[in-house]
């Protein structure tokens, strides 16, 4: 109960993120938000970092980590904010919102495309009904519908290569990644926005945006970690799949938006989909070469039985060493079934 407790309060952060980045708009252009929001997120990840492993438990990332760490902080902290705010200016923070489903799709293809993943039947059925749903959500507001479907798509691929990159990080935390990712990315977006446009906002609309970012972001990714160490990844992310519904709902309770019959119709093909998706686990008998590596891992998942001289309380990082092993089990594509099938 406290994991899906943990999940869903990621979630409604996360969601609540669209229609206040709405409000704040009125007061900072696209580039200077979308830096605050990820400095923000640095400040929130701060303090959770300065108490992660020890160094002793930690590996220094390799040139091909870092390079994926590169791909992170450039796709996912600069790119993919901008898009998104861009969006946010052209429609409603609703539409916004319900559009942020496709980055679940976008991951899933781009994980076939790119990073040899299986999609089965239901997971390709979930791909057509978000784009239709997508298509019916933009013709609602004319040609700036239209736009910010491109901007949000975009995002959402953006996004989406951020959080195969992330997966594929060998040695450090998604704490210390995100921290690295807001510090870097949040403050080239804030300086690229200065140096375009003065900074005009007051102090405390620079400090809302900032605990928007800490909260939405930065504490919404520490809850979604834990809950996942609690729940299990696949249950974890099905919860935090709702992000997108709750900042919808935020949007109509907070701003006053009214949902249209159309938004309604392309929300419930939304949470269809997603739901399809959720379910598009595969099982096979695979195998996995001999691996010695640095992450988060329990001892519950089959693949990490190595021992402790005091047994480890749930979740926790060390360097750790994998024999060949080949089994058979349902599965996602996570750090260990990175395979073509």
């Amino acid at each position: 109960m406290y994991g899906l407790l943990l999940a869903f309060t990621a979630a409604l952060l996360f969601g609540a993120s669209a229609p206040a980045s709405k409000v704040l708009l009125q007061s900072l252009q696209p580039l200077q938000l979308a830096g605050l929001l990820y400095v923000g997120a640095a400040l929130g990840m701060l303090p959770l970092s300065l108490v992660a492993p020890p160094r002793a438990q930690r590996a220094g990332l390799d040139r091909v980590n870092r390079w994926r760490l590169a791909g992170v902080i450039v796709f996912g902290g600069i790119v993919a904010p901008i898009l998104l705010l861009l969006a946010l200016q052209m429609t409603t923070a609703t539409t916004v919102s319900l559009l942020l489903n496709a980055e679940m799709i976008a991951t899933a293809v781009l994980g076939v495309a790119l990073f040899h993943e299986h999609l089965g039947g239901l997971g390709w059925v979930a791909v057509s009904g978000v784009v239709l749903s997508s298509l019916l959500l933009s013709g609602d507001a004319g040609m700036a519908g239209w736009m910010a479907l491109v901007l949000v798509g975009g995002a959402c691929v953006c996004w989406g290569l951020d959080n195969h990159l992330s997966a594929l990080i060998d040695g450090m935390t998604p704490i210390r990644s995100t921290l690295w990712k807001g510090t870097l990315a949040g403050g080239a977006n804030l300086l690229i926005g200065c140096a375009v446009a003065p900074l005009h906002a007051s102090w405390s609309t620079v400090a809302a945006a900032l605990a928007v970012g800490a909260v939405s972001y930065g504490a919404s990714i520490a809850l979604h970690v834990a809950a996942a160490q609690r729940l299990g990844a696949t249950r974890a992310q099905a919860v935090f799949a709702s992000a997108p519904f709750l900042g919808a709902a935020s949007s109509v309770l907070f701003l006053g938006e009214v949902v249209s019959t159309r938004q309604v119709g392309a929300a419930l093909l939304f949470l269809l989909s997603v739901a399809l998706l959720m379910r598009s686990q595969h099982l096979h008998a695979h195998a996995h070469d001999a691996a010695d590596h640095i992450h988060a891992h329990t001892h519950d998942d089959g693949h990490h039985v190595h021992e402790h001289a005091e047994p480890p309380a749930g979740a926790h990082t060390h360097q750790h060493q994998h024999k060949p092993l080949v089994h058979a089990h349902p599965h996602w594509p996570d750090l260990h079934h990175r395979h073509s099938h």
